[in-house]
């Protein structure tokens, strides 16, 4: 027999030691589970539409098959505190304005349908003004008030927003009013301070004026 006969045969297949074996399963789990938890987070802080804060809550709310919600005049509810200091560090209390209808918009700089929606907020603002409708946003979720000035700066808005960056002033509503993860969300208050109407959603100038009219008429 020759030398290259007795000669151990190699086998062609790679050698993997066991430790190697395991490594792979397990950064492929790590990965999955790092992957799902970016996706939870950007669904939590994504915008959002449709649903109320903790569900429940007799609220009286009538929705339309538009989406836009209203309460009949006997029915409605007084909106909550709702004070603080404005984006440009001044302070303001929504109540300073009863006896105007109020149009209550929650947005955010960093959310796509807020910025498709404000140039309908504007203009609608400015065609109201003299009309005894007082707009007021509530900024939420900006960091810092440098990206919300901007925002305002851009698209012309005519009318102050109270900085809410935790939610604080969205969790005074009564249980069943607002989701705080339907970002951007509208409220009307009657001139007596009252919810009106709302929609958990992106408006343009159409469906906004369709809410805001009805109470503007109200004697």
């Amino acid at each position: 027999m020759s030398a290259a006969s007795r000669a151990p045969q190699r086998s062609n297949r790679a050698v993997h030691s066991p430790d190697r074996a395991l490594r792979v399963p397990r950064a492929r789990r790590r990965a999955t589970l790092a992957a799902g938890a970016v996706a939870a987070a950007l669904l939590v802080s994504a915008c959002g539409s449709g649903g109320t804060s903790g569900g429940g809550g007799n609220t009286n709310f009538v929705t339309g098959s538009d989406g836009i919600s209203t309460v009949p005049a006997g029915k409605r509810t007084a909106a909550p505190e709702l004070t603080g200091k404005t984006l440009e560090g001044e302070q303001l209390d929504v109540a300073d304005y009863q006896g105007k209808v109020v149009v209550l918009n929650v947005w955010g700089s960093w959310c796509n349908p807020c910025r498709a929606e404000a140039k309908y907020f504007a203009k609608v603002a400015k065609q109201y003004a003299d009309q005894g409708v007082q707009f007021v946003g509530i900024n939420t979720r900006d960091g810092s008030t440098t990206a919300a000035l901007a925002f305002e700066k851009d698209f012309g808005i005519p009318y102050p927003s109270l900085y809410d960056p935790t939610g604080k002033l969205m969790l005074r509503f009564e249980k069943g009013t607002l989701n705080p993860q339907a970002v951007p969300s509208t409220l009307v208050l009657d001139r007596d301070g009252k919810i009106a109407a709302r929609a958990l959603a992106q408006l343009d100038d159409e469906r906004l004026l369709k809410m805001l009219k009805p109470v503007v008429a109200e004697k």
